[in-house]
């Protein structure tokens, strides 16, 4: 089963910057498109950003676009999601998936635990 593990959220003031991580855990993820979901208190998961297997091609959701900056480093089994410029209603559960290579759709059936992010001042 392919599980990774959340991490690196917390409080943070609008305008502030948090790097979350993803860690694969009993896997490797070099074979794998990876995406950064979120899921706001009331509100459906919502994709936010993903990233091919080969590092070259990666997407954002127009919310986030300029502001949230996806990347993965295979040697640390970890992708990451650098997020600048934040606002309140970034504030969400932030989870990671495997994703489909071409249209970013998450394949796995379930979700991790997930880092919270808040953003409020």
């Amino acid at each position: 089963q392919l599980q990774f593990v959340e991490s690196g959220g917390g409080l943070v003031q609008p305008g502030g910057s948090l790097r979350l991580s993803c860690a694969a855990s009993g896997f490797t993820l070099d074979a794998f498109a990876i995406g950064w979901f979120r899921q706001a208190p009331g509100k459906e998961h919502e994709g936010v950003s993903c990233i091919a297997s080969s590092n070259s091609n990666t997407y954002y959701a127009d919310s986030v676009k300029g502001r949230f900056t996806i990347s993965r480093d295979n040697a640390k089994n970890t992708v990451y999601l650098q997020m600048n410029s934040l606002k309140p209603e970034d504030t969400a559960v932030y989870y990671c998936a495997v994703v489909d290579q071409y249209t970013c759709l998450r394949l796995t059936n379930s979700w991790g635990q997930g880092t919270q992010v808040t953003v409020s001042s």
